[in-house]
């Protein structure tokens, strides 16, 4: 058990580790969807707020407006 098979203290130590690691990454994506969650009810809420967010994001415009792209150099 201590050096020989593949259960030895070595590979039990790593396990913890990355068992550890997993946790905190669960954590962290368990708390970003919570906030996209709570963006997405604030979105769906507010239909200005949500044509704002089309219009930055997806570039969408009415049928009577030109739409121009601004790129930096």
């Amino acid at each position: 058990m201590v050096f020989i098979d593949s259960n030895d203290v070595v590979s039990q130590f790593k396990l913890r580790a990355k068992l550890k690691e997993l946790e905190n990454q669960k954590e962290f994506y368990l708390e970003r969807k919570e906030k996209i969650k709570a963006d997405r009810e604030e979105l769906m809420s507010n239909y200005e707020l949500l044509e704002k967010f089309a219009r930055e994001r997806y570039y969408m415009k009415k049928k009577t407006e030109d739409l121009y792209v601004v790129v930096e150099e």
